[in-house]
């Protein structure tokens, strides 16, 4: 029978790929695992909470998927470091990273009571390990299997402050837009000094109602939307937050063959935000 030309299906086909997803016990990178699962992959979901990660395992495996659940800290190299060098022995290579490792910090925000001037220089710190060092730390460790084994794939999550900083939280939005750039950076040096078939990419989310977020979109004793999350709403052309379903195309798009000759780039998933003017 002629294989028809047309069948796009093989090309976002992940069977024996290996992925590791830190932060993979969270909202949105748990329900990643659970897309490429669904394809095939083997998962590795990595969280700082181990309670986290056997929880989104497990939810994987209840539905025939492989996965498995590990604690470590992605702002830490060395603890990067055994966790990919356990996933290597057991399972031979990682094909697939995401760097989902990322959050915000209250004392690192503006508000009526912490103005600009008064923001603390650890708290700032701590939003730039989180977001961008973890970032760079985790690429170098899996990077360099990846560059052993001459292909691999690394998808990061950057954000809508990555093009547009948001009022209130300064560090965040520095930090993401560094992803960004470190986006294109890792993606040309890998081609070119490692191997083309090593793909760098990124996604940038709009808004997403998360644990992380939560408290400033919406009201902690009423659950009705504060202003800023009116303000969102109504900056968003679609008219809705997302739900981590709505990431699950482009990331399967971004990690699999589909996108063969795509790297360094960075798409947006914001239901138009980005494009709005206000006007």
């Amino acid at each position: 029978m002629t294989q028809n030309p047309y069948d796009l299906r093989p090309a976002f086909n992940l069977d024996g790929k290996v992925a590791a997803i830190t932060a993979g016990g969270g909202v949105l990178c748990s329900m990643m695992g659970e897309a490429l699962a669904a394809v095939g992959a083997t998962v590795a979901l990595l969280d700082r909470y181990q309670e986290a990660a056997e929880r989104a395992a497990n939810s994987i495996t209840a539905k025939g998927g492989k996965a498995v659940g590990i604690a470590c800290d992605a702002t830490d190299r060395a603890s990067m470091q055994a966790v990919c060098d356990r996933l290597v022995q057991e399972y031979g290579k990682v094909d697939i990273l995401i760097n989902g490792a990322g959050g915000n910090h209250p004392k690192a925000t503006t508000s009526a009571d912490l103005s600009f001037f008064d923001l603390e220089v650890p708290a700032i710190e701590s939003v730039f390990r989180l977001n961008f060092t973890a970032t760079l730390l985790t690429s170098q460790v899996f990077a360099r299997q990846m560059a052993a084994q001459k292909e691999g794939n690394i998808l990061n999550i950057a954000s809508m402050n990555s093009f547009r900083p948001l009022t209130r939280i300064p560090a965040y939005s520095a930090a993401k837009a560094a992803v960004v750039n470190f986006t294109q950076w890792l993606a040309v040096h890998m081609a070119q000094e490692y191997s083309p078939n090593i793909r760098v990419n990124a996604i940038a989310p709009g808004f997403f109602l998360t644990d992380q977020n939560r408290w400033l979109l919406t009201d902690k004793e009423t659950g009705e939307w504060t202003a800023r999350g009116k303000q969102i709403l109504g900056h968003t052309p679609m008219s809705r937050l997302g739900t981590p379903e709505d990431l699950l195309g482009v990331v399967l798009w971004l990690v699999s063959p589909a996108s063969s000759f795509v790297t360094g780039i960075t798409v947006p998933v914001d239901g138009g935000f980005s494009a709005y003017s206000g006007v």
